[in-house]
């Protein structure tokens, strides 16, 4: 009768430890989403700048002219 209460102790155990590890690739992954979606608002506000200083500066080159 040990070998069974043995057996399914450690079954629970080991269901246990992938819930837990379930929790921190969850945990882990909304976190990488959030940089993720950080970062693209990065990129596009710097995409914006960049538009606009080529916008100013073809205004200024065709100053020049």
């Amino acid at each position: 009768m040990f070998w069974p209460m043995t057996a399914i102790a450690l079954g629970f155990l080991g269901i246990a430890v992938l819930g837990v590890l379930a929790i921190r690739v969850f945990v882990e992954a909304q976190r990488l989403g959030r940089q993720v979606a950080d970062t693209t608002r990065k990129i596009n506000r710097a995409a914006e700048d960049l538009e606009r200083a080529a916008v100013d500066l073809a205004g200024a080159g065709e100053t020049l002219r």
